[in-house]
């Protein structure tokens, strides 16, 4: 039998996903595994670098394979990219999933990443690009979604009770 995630936690990039889920899994009592260090590690390059050298649907081929590999393996807190739920078969596999989206207006969104040119979807017109991806992908996080929690002016420590809370799990 294949392990699952105890909570996958989805949103866009910038939205608290790394740190929220580090958190939940020290309260849970259970590991932490994000599948852009996935990739990162095993690719031995910055996604920045990936989107640069092979383009997009390159590195979204790369992305599902983790992410698929991550879903069997992994039994704690499980952070996705924040275009991993694109593809049809991943949003397929989180189907009966405990999934967390961490959502974020693009006021705060400017405030967390300064929507740097290191994400490398936003490099031209940040706000812009922001509300454009925004408006393509939130129905496919709220489609996918167990739960959903907004981080706007909350805490780390704020967003992590919210989704235990909302996901009713208890500390370990």
């Amino acid at each position: 039998m294949s392990a699952a995630p105890v909570v996958v936690l989805i949103g866009p990039m910038g939205v608290g996903k790394s740190t929220v889920g580090q958190l939940l899994a020290e309260r849970l009592g259970v590991g932490y595994r994000d599948t852009d260090d996935d990739i990162v590690a095993e690719q031995g390059r910055t996604i920045a670098e990936i989107f640069v050298d092979e383009g997009e649907p390159v590195f979204r081929a790369i992305e599902k394979q983790a992410v698929q590999r991550a879903l069997t393996e992994h039994d704690g807190v499980l952070a996705l990219g924040g275009g991993s739920i694109l593809d049809d078969d991943t949003r397929a596999l989180l189907a009966g999933q405990r999934v967390v989206y961490l959502s974020m207006d693009v006021e705060e969104a400017v405030k967390r990443t300064g929507l740097n040119a290191a994400r490398p979807l936003l490099a031209v017109n940040p706000r812009k690009q922001w509300r454009e991806l925004m408006e393509a992908r939130r129905h496919l996080y709220e489609g996918v979604a167990t739960a959903v929690v907004t981080t706007d002016g909350r805490t780390p420590e704020e967003v992590t009770q919210a989704a235990l809370d909302a996901l009713e799990l208890k500390d370990a």
